[in-house]
């Protein structure tokens, strides 16, 4: 179970960058599908296992902003990997691209069952 829902975020975060980088205007990739692949999967390794830690330590933030901090949360993990990690590849130009790819993300993770609890 925990190896399909790490499987799950890597598969929402590549499909998520690759449609931002078609629809959303600001959002550039340079690279091949295969560096796409390699971009989407850190940041579902980072979803997966830092993403956790984050919403634990930011626990009094989000109860104070009813839950919109996470949203910032979300839009760290994009930005640290498209604009830190991979500069070259991944060109994210702007808060409002940047918010729009965080979006996109966690709608295919929330469409691919990774927010809700199955038994």
């Amino acid at each position: 179970m925990i190896v399909l829902k790490l499987f799950l975020h890597i598969v929402s975060a590549i499909l998520g960058l690759f449609i931002a980088a078609k629809l959303v205007p600001g959002v550039d990739f340079f690279g091949n599908y295969f560096m796409l692949g390699v971009i989407g999967a850190i940041l579902g390794l980072a979803n997966f296992f830092i993403k956790p830690v984050l919403k634990a330590v930011s626990l009094p933030i989000r109860i104070i902003t009813l839950g919109l901090s996470g949203l910032i949360i979300n839009i760290g993990l994009v930005w640290m990997t498209a604009d830190v990690l991979f500069p070259k590849d991944l060109e994210i130009s702007g808060i409002i691209p940047l918010a729009e790819t965080t979006i996109i993300i966690w709608l295919l993770s929330f469409f691919l069952g990774l927010h809700g609890h199955r038994k």
